[in-house]
């Protein structure tokens, strides 16, 4: 596969997830808003959302280490931040 399909291949990816889960979702106001949206949900692509190519990891975010202690999931606090409103979603663990 030559790089310039790969690249096309890679940005059609990422024009679809963004549209899904981003702009079908969303009314535009004007072209400061789309843009604040899509520097919003940039950082939110690459920082935080589980990639299944990346085996869940983010693109620039490694994954956390393994629990190998089954007893320590039930000590496990997940917290949720919303974005842009609510329609994209992160989650920590809480310190």
């Amino acid at each position: 596969m030559h790089s310039t399909t790969r690249s096309n291949a890679i940005i059609e990816r990422w024009i679809r997830t963004c549209r899904t889960e981003l702009l079908d979702r969303t009314l535009i106001l004007n072209q400061a808003h789309l843009l604040h949206a899509l520097r919003e949900y940039e950082d939110f692509y690459n920082q935080h959302r589980p990639h299944r190519a990346l085996h869940a990891a983010a693109p620039q975010r490694s994954l956390p280490p393994p629990i190998t202690k089954p007893h320590a999931l039930e000590h496990l606090d997940i917290r949720r931040q919303d974005r842009l409103g609510g329609i994209l979603h992160e989650y920590h663990h809480a310190a």
